[in-house]
């Protein structure tokens, strides 16, 4: 069974609400590498229920639709999809523990060819049950390898940009631990890639993988410590490409160029491998409030 472009795009997805608490909040920064240092007061304000403060990325791994592709009505090869690019806008501080409702649709379905697959681009609008407040807005890129040839194609997103040929402003060094990817998985995204030898090896990879959505967490820890001064609030959006995969245990190190107008371009290499894992990595800060 293959795609049909009228199928999936009016494909129904029921809303998801997530209930999470300060632990959950918690959790997360831990699974990102928060803690490395107990005594760092700037990272405490992640991984301590005493004045708290959630990762901007946090709605990622909360009310997510799993693994819908999967489904045979979808059509969707889903044993071929790669995780293409990650798009989050940030409307609101994502509050540290509260209840959550997501509503997912299919936004664009881009045909690349008969022989290059297709774009099938999720968006997640996550709004604050309490008050119905726009929270973030998450765009999802799968990649469907083997699934190209469509009788309809919607325009494709405007690209994000690559990064410049140029010395960077910043660089930020993130250790991992051998077991990242066993802790990252407590979030919910339990794909045995991640943590069976033998399923790995299956999928094409020597050992388990690091999840994308770790590394991309990851990021946005970068810019938060380097860019907004340990204060979540600022970021605004981040969006970026997944370029290669990443292994528990290895040092993910985060190219940073400013630009003006609050706009900030990165990217992220296994310092091992010497290896681009993240690529057109493009973010917004709000500017720091003057005193």
């Amino acid at each position: 069974m293959a795609i049909d472009y009228h199928t999936l795009k009016q494909w129904r997805f029921e809303d998801q609400l997530t209930t999470y608490t300060a632990r959950d909040t918690i959790l997360y920064a831990l699974s990102l590498g928060y803690g490395e240092d107990p005594l760092d007061p700037a990272a405490l304000r992640f991984v301590y229920e005493r004045g708290l403060q959630a990762i901007p990325t946090l709605p990622t791994v909360l009310g997510a639709p799993g693994a819908w592709a999967a489904d045979p009505r979808s059509g969707i090869t889903w044993q071929r999809i790669l995780h293409g690019e990650h798009r989050m806008v940030l409307h609101r501080t994502v509050p540290p523990e509260g209840c959550l409702r997501s509503r997912t649709r299919i936004a664009r379905i881009v045909d690349k060819g008969a022989d290059k697959g297709a774009l099938v681009i999720t968006e997640r609008s996550i709004t604050d049950e309490s008050d119905g407040s726009l929270v973030a807005t998450i765009e999802h890129t799968s990649f469907c390898r083997a699934d190209g040839g469509l009788s309809q194609s919607d325009e494709a997103p405007p690209p994000l940009p690559a990064c410049p040929d140029e010395p960077e402003h910043t660089r930020v060094t993130l250790p991992t631990l051998p077991r990242a990817a066993l802790l990252y998985r407590l979030n919910g995204d339990q794909n045995p890639i991640h943590i069976d030898p033998a399923m790995a090896r299956g999928a094409g990879f020597d050992r388990p993988i690091l999840h994308g959505l770790c590394t991309y967490g990851m990021a946005a820890r970068a810019l938060v410590d380097s860019c907004c001064e340990h204060r979540p609030e600022r970021l605004k959006s981040l969006g970026l490409r997944f370029a290669a995969p990443f292994f528990p245990g290895e040092t993910l190190t985060v190219r940073i160029w400013r630009r003006a107008s609050g706009t900030v371009q990165f990217d992220a290499m296994s310092a091992e491998r010497g290896i681009a894992v993240l690529t057109h990595g493009n973010a917004t800060v709000e500017a720091a409030n003057e005193p």
